[in-house]
């Protein structure tokens, strides 16, 4: 526990520390943030007996990664680069046909679900901050502020009167009571950012925090469900009493694509 604690305050710090220090800080410590989880992603498929191909995997994702922040900064004419893609991606299939493997599309389709599961949501993440034109933390740190309480209420609330079971079969220990509290804290602290933060009102900061609940917790589920799927426990090793970089960031890979949604929707209605 005294692990985790000490793994913890630095995580939190480094977190903060990436969105408040200016756009050029926070777009390249999540781009390589998610490069690693996607690395650690395909090492979890390889543990499984499946081979990604990891160079034209890894360069896809900085790719998309890179040229989705361009565009965002840019705002201008650089949407056009969005037609490298389909050559970049194509290079998953060719690579595959200079590979000696039995099940060649299983390794495609692992590659590219890679990108889906970690490059798409710290892309939609990154554009948070860009939702009003110019880079604003706020939105970002919100997020941040709201997930942690709801990971945090959860657990806390679900240790202490959790009894009824929310998705056995993905997850044993995550209980109803669980989810509640931590959808309730989350409430509470979104309430609190209204306060300092009022580029929403309360119902909007609210529906965003419903959102992040419902979401980061089936983010949870879902990493869950994969990893009993390869039969592992842990995604990896990297946070000391954590795990891996892809189970702290769990409920984070659903709920960032739907909340820029949401809030894409709302500024530009």
């Amino acid at each position: 526990m005294r692990t985790r604690a000490i793994t913890g305050f630095f995580f939190v710090i480094i977190m903060l520390g990436s969105v408040l220090l200016g756009h050029y800080v926070f777009g390249i410590f999540y781009l390589l943030l998610s490069a690693f989880c996607l690395w650690e992603f395909y090492g979890l498929i390889k543990k499984a007996g499946i081979s990604p191909n990891l160079a034209s995997g890894l360069f896809n994702g900085v790719f998309i990664y890179a040229l989705f922040a361009l565009v965002t900064y840019a705002g201008g004419s650089e949407y056009k680069l969005l037609v490298m893609l389909p050559v970049t991606l194509s290079a998953i299939f060719i690579q595959e046909l200079f590979k000696k493997s039995d099940a060649p599309f299983t390794s495609i389709a692992y590659t590219y679900l890679g990108l889906i599961f970690t490059i798409i949501p710290f892309t939609f993440f990154h554009a948070l901050a860009y939702v009003k034109g110019t880079f604003d933390f706020h939105f970002p740190l919100a997020f941040l502020l709201m997930l942690w309480a709801n990971d945090t209420g959860a657990y806390l609330v679900g240790v202490k009167f959790g009894k009824t079971k929310l998705f056995e079969r993905h997850s044993p220990k995550k209980t109803w009571e669980g989810f509640v509290g931590g959808a309730v804290i989350t409430g509470i602290v979104a309430y609190i950012i209204s306060i300092y933060f009022t580029d929403l009102n309360l119902q909007h900061w609210i529906c965003v925090g419903v959102l992040i609940s419902c979401f980061g917790t089936t983010g949870d589920l879902v990493e869950s469900m994969f990893k009993r799927s390869i039969d592992v426990k842990d995604s990896g090793g990297i946070l000391p009493g954590h795990g891996g970089l892809l189970d702290r960031f769990d409920g984070f890979l659903m709920a960032a694509p739907i909340v820029y949604a949401y809030l894409y929707f709302i500024t530009n209605a």
